[in-house]
């Protein structure tokens, strides 16, 4: 009987860790967070339109590891509607774009807004640097920087450099949000 309930115990655990974690992809509109998305869940470049609302994927970029992305529209009208989404996050992937040197302070505001709220106490963050290969682009250095990220002392958070048309970098934010996330989790 023993040997039975520790079988089923060990199978509930396994199960439980399996749970895909809750990831928000967040960012300001035409930064790329779709085209970064679904990179990441078919690995080509698709024609995107606005986001009006958000695009749900089940994604599995390093292996072992499973995550359900929530990329929410970043217009200006819509982005009061990113805290409806920030329940449960275990990480948030904020997509900016490296060559938009102009809304890199609006960039910054939001994603200070965020992690201010209550319910991202601790949130990993991993800013996805994108469009990297357009010319002027800040290097993840200066984006770093521009969005004050030493400020944030209470999370763990990673500045990468991508390009989502290519696939550039891509993959490495997610292994890092993978890391910080199972930081994360083991810390709640």
């Amino acid at each position: 009987m023993g040997l039975f309930l520790s079988k089923i115990v060990e199978a509930l655990t396994a199960f439980s860790g399996s749970d895909p974690a809750r990831i928000l992809m967040l960012g300001l509109d035409a930064a790329g967070k779709t085209t970064v998305l679904y990179k990441l869940k078919l690995n080509e470049t698709v024609c995107t339109i606005p986001t009006i609302g958000f695009n749900v994927e089940t994604v599995s970029p390093v292996k072992g590891v499973t995550f359900t992305v929530w990329d929410v529209g970043g217009q200006e009208k819509i982005r009061t509607l990113w805290r409806h989404y920030y329940q449960n996050a275990q990480g948030l992937v904020y997509v900016v774009d490296s060559a938009d040197v102009i809304r890199m302070a609006e960039a910054k505001e939001e994603l200070h807004a965020i992690c201010k709220d209550i319910q991202m106490e601790g949130v990993p963050v991993v800013i996805v640097a994108n469009k990297q290969d357009l010319p002027g682009a800040l290097k993840t250095s200066e984006i770093a920087d521009q969005l004050d990220m030493l400020s944030f002392r209470d999370r763990k958070w990673y500045v990468q450099g991508a390009c989502a048309k290519t696939g550039e970098g891509i993959y490495e934010a997610m292994t890092e949000m993978a890391r910080l996330t199972k930081l994360f989790q083991s810390k709640r």
